[in-house]
């Protein structure tokens, strides 16, 4: 049985990173997107999402069908942005909507078996994001960001314990968003249960599996508040 049949049912275990693939990042590196994603996969984030603005609907399918077999095997869920109709044609485990996008209802009635995420960038919209249930919530940009051509304003990391505050009362994780960085992943794990990460798993160079792999493990672990291993003999 794959993650999308129990989608909707089953614990989520949203907790350090939240992994997210956006082709127009990688691309502008002569970064391959699957191959990236297998990288990061060594790290089991807590999901992986494909994010393809401007990309052809066909060339998105086509990219979640190829992610679909490397999360399941890592057991990792996987998210398409904003696409329910090629999540539930690709088997994904979840949606990740917009406030601009299709509604949680509307998803819910077209794709049952699709777990879905809500973004949003006020108190007020977080709340009525809580009421509907989802799978999880994100909220942000906590940070400025370069990753949206109109970003939201920056909420900051206060508003942000108090949003992560609300979805703990909901019992819904709630997934920090917006310009996290190594140097800031300490401070937002405080205040999220899991944290998107976007170009800070990209390296500057030329592509390296090995060095992909272990920056999505050590943002992991930050963002897990997760101890660094003793070194026997240090």
């Amino acid at each position: 049985m794959t993650l999308a049949a129990n989608a909707v049912t089953a614990p989520l275990n949203m907790r350090g990173l939240y992994a997210i693939v956006d082709v127009t990042t990688l691309r502008a590196r002569a970064i391959d997107p699957v191959e990236f994603a297998a990288a990061v996969l060594v790290a089991r984030p807590a999901a992986l999402q494909l994010r393809a603005k401007g990309v052809a609907a066909r060339e998105v399918l086509g990219l979640l069908r190829a992610l679909g077999p490397l999360c399941h095997r890592a057991k990792v869920p996987l998210v398409a942005n904003d696409r329910a109709d090629l999540a539930a044609l690709a088997g994904c485990d979840m949606v990740h909507v917009g406030q601009d996008d299709i509604g949680i209802d509307l998803v819910r009635r077209l794709a049952p078996a699709l777990g879905v995420g809500v973004s949003t960038h006020t108190l007020a919209q977080l709340a009525t994001a809580l009421a509907t249930k989802p799978r999880y919530v994100a909220f942000g940009p906590v940070y400025p960001t370069n990753s949206k051509e109109a970003p939201s304003p920056v909420v900051g990391i206060e508003q942000l314990r108090e949003a992560h505050r609300a979805a703990v009362r909901a019992s819904v994780p709630l997934v920090a968003i917006g310009g996290v960085t190594f140097e800031r992943a300490a401070e937002v794990a405080t205040a999220s249960d899991a944290t998107a990460v976007i170009a800070a798993l990209v390296p500057d160079g030329p592509f390296d599996a090995r060095e992909i792999s272990s920056r999505a493990i050590e943002l992991h672990r930050i963002l897990s508040r997760e101890r660094a291993p003793t070194v026997v003999g240090a």
